[in-house]
């Protein structure tokens, strides 16, 4: 009997699954969008690439293209368009409503942070709170505050030059933009810089924490229960990964610092307005008290950490490599530099910064530069993110893109698209020329993406490339150390690039000091 009806339930699944299928090939929304058959049919080639081959979907994606053209049905529910024109469309402007698939914000176990907030209307609501905070005129007076750290971080360089000591330039730095992003959002550096090999434990906690994503989408269950469960009894399961636990910790003990800080205590409330930070903002009596609760402070702390840190660190650590491939650039920058920096130690504005041309495109040059044959890139983030025009019929050519349809555009794609960047494999500043035709060029910039949830750090983002780029390369000279293009090869994703080693790592000693 019990044989019997475990057959008649095999059974019964064995139909539902032949049911959907051709439900989804000959009947879905998306019958007509182009794509491996599989790929319509179930999650499970997404899951075989991204879970069991370690995030080569994105590889996949792009033979997709390849065979089918610019629009592709990525998975039974989402399509995936490459084309740089349609981008806009995808990640509009706020006066257009776009939510987050739930699929992907369910998989992050942060529903309580900005970027894993679905609906549009409460998306906003969110941002406002913190957009002050990012603003230009914020970043513009705290920019002595990077200018403190790159010195530091060059006072650091300069020993390791003296010791002649082989140094992981990627960690160095994200021990740069790791101490400006914990003063400026926390109120207290956590001393990365001053750590004599430039403290990555935390850096590692967040990329593993990142490594989640794809399991996410398939198990969200998973990942809340983990978020449930005690931290301490956490770290006795999973002692090797101890080193997130404790971000989460000073995290939290900084969220309840700042929130409970007494109202209508004068010292209290004067010291909040002169060291103003991150968590008084979400803290402050005008946010409603569903958005002031202790968790959402501690996710929204925990995605400041990863998105301030990692992203603008992997760019700047592609900048040093690709200007020590490119002597005859990092020379004309450094010539340039000396008008505003004319001493190594200098500092400039970021204004100052911003009105020199050929730091300007260098600038732009790595952001956007792909080199396909080694497939080495130089921005960050470059998994889906795929948007919902919850209420809006959109059209590509001769495909209709019904309204709730998760759809995404990969920057990666982007960005090694021949019809706007010409010679993609060429490594040249000079093709972003002044006036309209370099201004149209940077609209395919998105590695910060676009619309109503671009990223509300990119004024921070470029205020630390710029000074970063322009400190380091008019103060040394770096020689590579076991670090080939191939060693930058993207061979897939876990939300950052991920090459053969893992993470990206890049080794050099620095082999001179600028004199003048």
């Amino acid at each position: 009997m019990l044989f019997e009806r475990a057959w008649l339930a095999l059974l019964g699944f064995g139909a539902y699954l032949v049911l959907r299928s051709i439900y989804r090939l000959f009947f879905h929304p998306l019958r007509k969008i182009p794509g491996p058959r599989l790929v319509a049919i179930t999650h499970g080639v997404e899951f075989y690439y991204n879970c069991v081959l370690d995030g080569r979907y994105i590889m996949e994606i792009e033979k997709m293209h390849q065979k089918y053209g610019p629009i592709v049905r990525v998975s039974p529910h989402e399509v995936h368009i490459i084309d740089p024109t349609f981008y806009d469309e995808i990640y509009a402007p706020s006066s257009r409503r776009r939510d987050k698939s739930v699929r992907v914000t369910k998989a992050t176990g942060i529903g309580g942070s900005m970027i894993a907030t679905a609906p549009h209307d409460h998306h906003r609501i969110r941002r406002a709170f913190l957009s002050e905070f990012f603003s230009r005129r914020s970043i513009l007076n705290m920019t002595p505050m990077i200018d403190r750290y790159l010195l530091k971080l060059g006072d650091r360089l300069g020993e390791l030059h003296d010791s002649k000591t082989v140094v992981r330039l990627d960690n160095a730095l994200n021990a740069f933009t790791s101490d400006i992003i914990t003063e400026y959002c926390y109120g207290k550096s956590w001393g990365f810089l001053e750590d004599k090999r430039f403290r990555s434990d935390t850096r590692g906690a967040l990329l593993e924490t990142a490594n989640t994503l794809h399991i996410g989408q398939f198990a969200p269950w998973l990942i809340m229960l983990l978020r449930k469960i005690p931290i301490h009894i956490l770290r006795r399961m999973q002692p090797g990964k101890a080193t997130i636990f404790e971000a989460m910790e000073a995290v939290y003990d900084q969220a309840v610092s700042s929130f409970n800080v007494a109202p209508g205590n004068p010292s209290a409330e004067t010291e909040k307005r002169e060291n103003r930070n991150m968590f008084d903002n979400l803290v402050d009596p005008a946010v409603p008290a569903s958005e002031r609760t202790l968790d959402r402070l501690q996710d929204e702390g925990l995605v400041v950490l990863g998105a301030g840190t990692e992203t603008v660190a992997h760019t700047l650590t592609m900048s040093m490599f690709y200007l020590c491939k490119n002597q005859d650039v990092l020379q004309r920058l450094r010539t340039e530099l000396k008008q505003v920096l004319p001493t190594p130690s200098s500092t400039a504005s970021l204004v100052e910064l911003e009105k020199l041309p050929y730091l300007v495109r260098v600038s732009s040059q790595i952001e956007a530069y792909n080199d396909p044959k080694a497939k080495a890139n130089a921005y960050g983030p470059i998994g889906r993110m795929p948007r919902v025009a919850p209420t809006e019929t959109l059209r590509y050519g001769e495909y209709v893109i019904p309204p709730g349809t998760p759809m995404s555009a990969i920057n990666y794609f982007i960005h090694r698209d021949p019809t706007f960047f010409p010679n993609p494999d060429k490594f040249e500043p000079e093709r972003w020329l002044q006036g309209s035709e370099s201004e149209d060029l940077k609209r395919y910039i998105v590695n910060f993406t676009k619309g109503s949830r671009g990223c509300l750090g990119i004024t921070l983002a470029y205020a630390e490339i710029y000074k970063g780029i322009a400190g380091l390369a008019r103060r040394f000279d770096f020689e590579l150390h076991d670090t080939t293009m191939e060693d930058m090869k993207v061979v897939g994703e876990r939300v950052f690039t991920i090459t053969r080693r893992g993470q990206i790592q890049m080794y050099v000693t620095v082999s001179d000091l600028a004199k003048m």
